[in-house]
C-alpha cells in the first residue's frame, strides 16, 4: 500500500506540471493587457509629453512588478525572423504587430529600427504645446500613431502616412515634427527594400534559463503565492480567503447532510425492493434528480422569499449583523439566510446518491455469499449492514472523489442567485472581469484536489473490500 502511496505522488507531479502548463498558456494568451487593466486607463493617447512620460513610467513599473517583462518560458523555438528580446517591448500590441512585421519583412534590425523612429516621432508631437488651433490635429496624428503601431499590412501603413503628411502640411504649429516623421518613412522603406522572404524557415531557438514568467510563477504558486487580482489589487489568497469560508461552510454542509440521508434511503430502497414505500421512494428521488437547482432556487424564492405567497425566508445574502455582534446571533442569522442555498445544494446530490447506493446494494444482494448468511439464520439487519453494505460502497467511494474539488470550487448558479459570495461567485465575477490570477488559481486548486480525491477513494476501496490490495504481492 505505502509503495502504491509513493507511486501515485510521484505521478502527482508531472500530472500538476501538465495542469500548470496548460493554465499558463491560457493566461499567456488571454485577451486584454493586465497591466493596463490594473491602471484602469489607456496610457499614449491624451495630454502632454510630461502626462505621457509619467502613465508610461507607471506602466513599465507595474509591469515589471509582475514580471511580465521576462521572457514567457525556458526556451522559445520560433524562426530567425524573431527577436529574442521582444518581451522588453511593454504594450502586448506592440509585441504583436512587430512579431508580424519581422516575420513578414524578415529583419528584426530593420524592424526595431521602425519600432524607434515612430515610437521617437510619437514623442515629438507629444513635446508640442497643444492650443486650440491645433487640438484637433494633433488628436488626428496622434489616432494615425496608434493605428501604425498595430499595423503591418503595407497599404494600411501607406494611407496612415499619407493622412499625417496631410495633417502635418495643412497645421503650422506640427512643422516641428516633419523632421521626426520623415525618419520614421525612411525607417520603414529601408524595412520593405532590405526583407527576407526565407528567414522565416530558418529555425532558430532561444535559451532563457530560470529567469522567465512560468518559472516565477510555478514556484510563487507553490510557496504559496498567487499573484495579485487585477480587479482591485488585492493578493489573490486575501480574496480567495474570504469566499473560501463560505463555500466550503455551504459545501460540508450539502455534503454531509446528502450521504447521511441518502446511503440509508438507498439502502431501504434496495431491501425492500418492489414494496409500496420503495416504489414511492424511488419516485420522488427521480423527480428530485430531474429537476435543476436554478429552477428550484427561483421557485422558492417566489413562493418563500416574501412574493405573493410566504415571507419564511431571506431571499439574498447572509445578513446585516455587525462582525462584533454575538456569536449566538450571528449564528442564527447566518443559519436563517443559509437554509434555502444548503436545501437547492443537498436534494440534487441526495437523489443521486441514494440511486447509486440503491444500485451497489442491487448488485450485492443477489450474491452467494449473502444468501449462504441468511440461510445461517443471521438477522436481516446483520446481514444488511454488516455484509452486504460494506461491499456496496464502491460505487459510493467512487463519488466520493468529487468531494474535496466541489468542497472549494462552489456553485455558480446558487451562489449568484442567492447572492452569497463564495468561490463560484467570486470565480464568475473574476472570469466577467478577466481577473485570470483568481480564475486560474481556483482552477488549480480544483485540479489539485481531483487528484486527492482520487487517490483518497483509491485508498477506501482497499479498505472497504478485502479483494482489492495494491501491494505486488501475489
Amino acid at each position: 500500500m505505502l509503495q502504491y502511496l509513493l507511486k501515485r505522488l510521484l505521478i502527482f507531479i508531472p500530472t500538476i506540471i501538465v495542469i500548470s502548463l496548460l493554465m499558463f498558456i491560457l493566461s499567456a494568451n488571454a485577451p486584454g493587457d493586465p497591466v493596463e487593466l490594473m491602471l484602469n486607463k489607456n496610457s499614449g493617447n491624451e495630454g502632454q509629453s510630461s502626462q505621457k512620460l509619467s502613465t508610461e513610467k507607471a506602466y513599465n513599473e507595474l509591469r515589471h512588478k509582475l514580471g511580465f517583462d521576462l521572457p514567457l518560458f525556458y526556451f522559445s523555438f520560433t524562426n530567425s525572423t524573431s527577436s529574442d528580446t521582444l518581451h522588453r517591448i511593454p504594450k502586448k500590441a506592440h509585441r504583436e504587430n512587430l512579431d508580424r512585421l519581422s516575420s513578414n519583412y524578415g529583419n528584426w534590425s530593420d524592424v526595431a529600427a521602425y519600432y524607434e523612429s515612430l515610437r521617437s516621432f510619437e514623442n515629438s508631437v507629444f513635446a508640442i504645446e497643444r492650443n486650440n488651433s491645433n487640438a484637433i490635429a494633433m488628436n488626428g496624428v496622434k489616432e494615425r500613431i496608434t493605428d501604425l503601431y498595430k499595423t503591418y499590412e503595407d497599404p494600411k501603413v501607406a494611407l496612415y502616412f499619407s493622412d499625417i503628411e496631410k495633417i502635418c502640411a495643412g497645421t503650422p504649429g506640427l512643422a516641428a515634427s516633419i523632421s521626426s516623421f520623415k525618419k520614421t518613412k525612411e525607417a520603414y522603406t529601408a524595412m520593405l527594400k532590405n526583407q527576407n522572404a526565407y528567414a522565416k524557415y530558418i529555425p532558430a531557438i532561444h535559451v532563457y534559463g530560470f529567469e522567465n514568467q512560468y518559472h516565477r510563477w510555478i514556484t510563487n504558486f507553490v510557496k504559496g503565492d498567487f499573484g495579485i487580482s487585477y480587479r482591485d489589487k488585492r493578493p489573490v489568497w486575501s480574496v480567495l480567503k474570504d469566499a473560501l469560508r463560505w463555500t466550503i461552510l455551504l459545501s460540508t454542509i450539502s455534503i454531509f447532510l446528502a450521504y447521511i440521508l441518502a446511503i440509508p434511503i438507498g439502502v431501504m430502497s434496495a431491501v425492500k425492493k418492489g414494496t409500496m414505500q420503495e416504489r414511492a421512494t424511488t419516485t420522488t428521488l427521480f423527480i428530485l434528480y430531474s429537476l435543476p437547482s436554478f429552477w428550484i432556487a427561483t421557485i422558492l424564492i417566489i413562493y418563500f422569499c416574501g412574493g405573493d405567497y410566504f415571507d419564511w425566508f431571506p431571499a439574498f445574502g447572509l445578513g446585516t449583523l455587525p462582525p462584533d455582534a454575538p456569536f449566538a446571533e450571528r449564528f442564527m442569522e447566518t443559519a436563517y439566510h443559509l437554509i434555502l442555498p444548503i436545501f437547492c445544494l443537498s436534494y440534487g446530490s441526495l437523489a443521486y446518491i441514494s440511486r447509486q447506493m440503491r444500485g451497489g446494494m442491487l448488485n450485492v444482494i443477489g450474491q452467494d455469499y449473502i444468501r449462504t448468511a441468511r440461510a445461517k439464520g443471521l438477522e436481516d439487519k446483520k446481514v444488511v449492514w454488516k455484509h452486504a453494505f460494506r461491499n456496496s460502497l464502491l460505487p459510493i467511494l467512487t463519488l466520493f472523489a468529487n468531494i474535496f474539488p466541489a468542497a472549494i470550487s462552489g456553485s455558480f448558479v446558487i451562489e449568484f442567485i442567492f447572492s452569497i459570495p463564495g468561490m463560484g461567485m467570486t470565480s464568475l465575477g473574476a472570469l466577467n472581469a478577466r481577473d485570470y490570477p483568481i480564475v486560474f488559481t481556483a482552477v488549480m486548486f480544483t485540479a489539485i484536489l481531483t487528484l486527492v480525491g482520487t487517490l483518497v477513494a483509491d485508498m477506501l476501496y482497499a479498505a472497504v473490500d478485502p479483494r482489492i490490495s495494491y501491494s505486488n504481492k501475489k
